[in-house]
């Protein structure tokens, strides 16, 4: 193969040849106002050596010094018509005339030939990034075509072009390993910082699932939880951290953590969230997230909650119609200078509800809206076990190990309970008109309901005196109307009463000549637990629990 020739085709040759000639006929225009070409030789004003134009020097001379990789491949078996020094020192001397197949095994390996198909009959240039070769390097690959005189491309060249870029893909190796390790760091902190396992009430079944983004996307802050207030009362939370990494999921944790300390004050969800957004602005001003914090009280049979910007609770009922939480819903947390307000929603037996981040609905080039409505499809036909559900719901959406995005889903389901089961889960209450009959009537009535109820005679001895001394402190220091309820689990007894003063009791010591003073000691005492809240709408419950025994 005549290398010449082909280089004579490379691009621009023609028009540098023209140019030669035009200047080797017209050698008087340069001196009309024109700058000199700056490939023609020029005499130094120092009286050097002349500086041979470009044009002039041997291609082939060129080409051998380069130290990029360069070859020139001819004909549809892209026969080896030259390779430069540098890609004989990189991958030994090629034979001329050979067929690239049998010869460049190396371009072979890389996938390179079909490109060079492509390139001949495109005609145009393609380029292959950062392609690690046998020799252990790696090489962005540039093929150009070179088209003969004919024009038809049929015994056309391609000139193959290779660059080292060996250091920078072992610094982006590096880069992506760095990524990895602080991906590995945030996913690890994350998980560590999720409850491990979820607490499980005596009323509701819950399950929950959390699936960090792919690789390609940094963990967030998605976070939920379960908290037991007593009184047979159940706080959940979801939420999720604006932001990415290892920050997010240190500001998600401190969140988590707070959450849990104010539940402990029994609050309304509102409230609750109002804390958060104040403790969220001191956390981080520039972080900000969205929760929901909701409680379900059994006796009541509704979910009472409170939005910070975060997405709608869904309910599924007995009957497989799905709802949606209405208003209200404020701004996220961090934002500061709202006030947030509760709303409920039924959850009566039979029902499951969902919670759940952005990450398990929100799509690109998708409203979010129409995601939600999937999800809503979804779960009206999810039966089966909270944890049933969970995976339902997560295939339904698509969400894979590579997903672009944090998913935490939260599910719980309040049981229809019949039969023997539904024996182990009983209510009783009186309503308390004051007055000294008031405490007799009801020790005679939680003498009676726990007798019916089957409990063991210490056990029921200490129920009636746990009624006795909360029935006590109510008259004393409570306004009608007053109301005293009992309340049996398959793992516990609930005794709780209410009044219309939003005055919380406190325990504190009696002194030997105070004459008051001791019952909230005693039902402390006696009891497994106990706690008071203020109630909606002004006033106060006290209660108090004891364990049952196994079996």
């Amino acid at each position: 193969m005549n290398f010449t020739r082909w280089s004579a085709r490379l691009p621009g040759t023609q028009r540098r040849a023209a140019a030669r000639t035009e200047t080797a006929v017209s050698p008087d225009r340069r001196g009309e106002g024109s700058v000199p070409a700056a490939r023609a030789e020029q005499q130094p004003a120092d009286g050097a050596p002349p500086v041979p134009a470009v044009d002039e020097l041997p291609t082939r001379d060129v080409l051998d010094r380069v130290p990029a990789l360069v070859a020139l491949v001819h004909g549809p078996d892209h026969r080896i018509a030259y390779v430069n020094d540098a890609y004989a020192a990189a991958f030994g001397v090629r034979p001329p005339g050979a067929p690239a197949r049998e010869a460049l095994p190396e371009l072979a390996e890389l996938g390179l030939l079909p490109l060079l198909d492509q390139v001949l009959r495109s005609g145009k240039p393609r380029t292959l990034k950062s392609r690690k070769a046998v020799d252990g390097r790696s090489y962005t690959f540039t093929c150009t075509p070179v088209a003969d005189d004919g024009g038809d491309g049929a015994d056309g060249a391609v000139l193959v072009f290779a660059t080292d870029v060996t250091d920078h893909a072992e610094a982006a190796e590096r880069l992506r390993a760095s990524e990895r390790r602080q991906r590995e760091t945030a996913v690890t902190l994350q998980r560590s910082l999720l409850p491990q396992e979820l607490e499980q009430p005596d009323d509701l079944r819950i399950a929950a699932t959390y699936q960090p983004g792919g690789t390609e996307a940094a963990v967030g802050g998605d976070w939920y939880d379960v908290i037991t207030l007593g009184g047979g009362r159940t706080a959940l939370v979801i939420g999720d951290v604006m932001g990415r990494g290892v920050r997010a999921a240190a500001v998600m944790g401190q969140l988590r953590t707070a959450v849990r300390a104010y539940a402990r004050l029994d609050l309304p969800p509102h409230e609750v969230l109002q804390l958060l957004d104040g403790l969220a602005t001191e956390i981080d001003a520039n972080q900000i997230a969205t929760c929901v914090y909701a409680v379900h009280d059994p006796n009541e049979g509704r979910l009472v909650y409170a939005s910070a910007g975060h997405l709608p609770i869904l309910v599924r009922d007995e009957n497989g119609t799905v709802v949606r939480a209405d208003e209200p819903t404020g701004p996220p947390l961090g934002t500061g200078g709202w006030m947030h307000a509760s709303g409920s929603i039924a959850l009566s037996p039979g029902s499951t509800a969902v919670l759940y981040t952005d990450g398990l609905v929100e799509r690109r080039n998708e409203d979010l809206d129409e995601g939600i409505a999937a999800l809503e499809r979804a779960l009206s036909g999810a039966t089966g076990t909270p944890q049933v559900v969970c995976d339902r719901l997560v295939r339904s959406a698509g969400v894979t190990a590579d997903h672009d995005d944090d998913v935490a889903v939260l599910v719980l389901q309040h049981p229809a309970r019949t039969g023997p089961e539904g024996d182990l889960f009983r209510n009783a209450a009186l309503e308390l008109l004051g007055g000294v009959e008031a405490a007799p009537r009801a020790r005679a009535f939680a003498s009676g309901v726990l007798t019916s109820w089957r409990f063991p005679a210490d056990l029921h001895d200490l129920g009636v005196l746990a009624t006795s001394e909360l029935v006590a402190n109510s008259l004393q220091h409570g306004t009608p109307p007053m109301r005293l309820r009992l309340r049996r689990t398959d793992r516990r007894l609930i005794i709780e009463v209410t009044d219309g003063d939003d005055h919380l009791p406190r325990r504190r010591r009696a002194e030997p000549g105070d004459e008051s003073g001791r019952g909230i000691a005693i039902v402390a005492t006696i009891a497994s637990n106990w706690g008071s809240r203020r109630t909606p709408g002004g006033g106060k419950a006290v209660w108090c629990e004891f364990l049952l025994p196994r079996g």
